[in-house]
């Protein structure tokens, strides 16, 4: 190696090295200095911890490349075909950072408005969030086809490639044709407002707030704290509940089977008083009312109560089930569901038995009289 290559490599590294350092001050001034009145700051520097650094080296690199005269043709052209694919990997990923910062931003206000409430900001959140999504794909898609085509043996495959795209594309559509299909229900359901993220649905008997809509599956997760992962053309395909489709308000039932002796008056009036000082009820409507009877027996009350959103329906009907229960135990006990039997007594057993011995006496007497008929003809 002689001087000047020496002396070539040590300008390459004080570029970099110069290249870094500027990333590194943009990013203080960014967190310390810009963060308090530009609220996308911190989230360009959350985003751009790998990527900044990354597309600052490549970018230090380039400028301070040695000339062909300092490393020879050969090291030249490697270096440099090096540094091109190094350029557009970087640049890519610094790009989908930079855009991932500007949708953290947007989203991080859409989940700072009403909460379940907010239809419109729980529906934007989830287009943000899938259409990122698809943006990326299709640019790491594109930045990954330039550098193929950055070597020369793949451009002369490409032009054989272009020359067969139809029996290519109908291979690639049959066979992902399962992918393709996610990717449109995803778009499908964002857009048409189907689903959002944050939404309460009940899916395959699982109560649970939708976490996260991908192009590949919707992740629900569930009261218990389980996850459960659908693909996400299932929800396109099959019926599922969503009980914050149009809003939040939803109505708590209540279903008690109790005996024909509780007194319906007491038990409306004991419900009502509850109702009403709830501070889970949101104020619209409440109702008790007996709705059938059972075939075993029983009278079934049904206790009605709107609430604001899922949380306060779920309590407000505990909050019911209790009080009512622990009300009729301590005054109408009787008034709990019991199994009821029919009791004989001594002198409706004689009766019965005086019944069964006259029928049977009745039938031997026509037996007997069919007896001598049988003989009478014999004779």
């Amino acid at each position: 190696m002689d001087l000047d290559e020496y002396w070539a490599w040590i300008a390459l590294g004080i570029a970099v090295a110069i290249s870094v350092a500027l990333v590194f001050a943009a990013r203080w001034v960014l967190k310390h200095k810009l963060a308090k009145m530009w609220s996308i700051a911190n989230f360009l520097v959350v985003r751009t911890r790998y990527s900044g650094y990354a597309a600052g080296a490549v970018v230090g690199a380039n400028l301070g490349m040695p000339s062909v005269a300092d490393v020879g043709w050969s090291t030249y052209g490697t270096l440099r075909h090096g540094m091109v694919i190094l350029m557009i990997a970087s640049l890519t990923a610094l790009g989908i950072s930079l855009a991932y910062a500007v949708t953290d931003t947007i989203l991080a206000r859409l989940s700072h408005t009403n909460g379940d409430a907010d239809r419109k900001a729980r529906r934007l959140q989830t287009q943000v969030r899938l259409l990122r999504r698809v943006v990326t794909s299709i640019i790491v898609v594109l930045a990954i086809s330039a550098i193929l085509f950055t070597f020369p043996q793949v451009q002369a495959l490409g032009a054989g490639l272009l020359a067969s795209a139809g029996i290519i594309g109908i291979v690639a559509g049959v066979a992902a044709q399962s992918t393709l299909g996610n990717l449109f229900a995803g778009l499908q359901l964002a857009f048409s407002d189907a689903l959002r993220i944050g939404d309460v649905v009940v899916v395959e008997g699982e109560w649970g707030r939708v976490e996260e809509l991908t192009l590949v599956n919707v992740t629900i997760k569930i009261w218990d704290e389980r996850r459960l992962v659908v693909p996400v053309a299932n929800f396109t395909t099959t019926s599922f509940e969503n009980w914050t489709k149009s809003g939040t308000a939803i109505t708590a039932k209540v279903m008690m089977p109790l005996d024909w002796e509780v007194p319906i008056a007491e038990l409306r009036e004991e419900a009502g008083r509850l109702i009403t000082s709830s501070e889970h009820w949101d104020g619209r409507s409440w109702s008790c009312q007996v709705v059938d009877i059972t075939e075993n027996g029983e009278v079934m009350v049904r206790v009605v109560a709107t609430a604001a959103n899922t949380g306060d329906q779920w309590d407000i009907a505990c909050q019911i089930r209790e009080h009512l229960i622990g009300w009729l135990v301590e005054h109408y006990p009787q008034s709990l569901p019991r199994n009821r039997t029919e009791v004989v007594t001594v002198e409706d057993e004689e009766i019965t038995r005086a019944a069964a011995l006259s029928a049977a006496a009745r039938r031997a007497r026509r037996n007997g009289s069919g007896d001598r008929e049988d003989t009478a003809e014999d004779a």
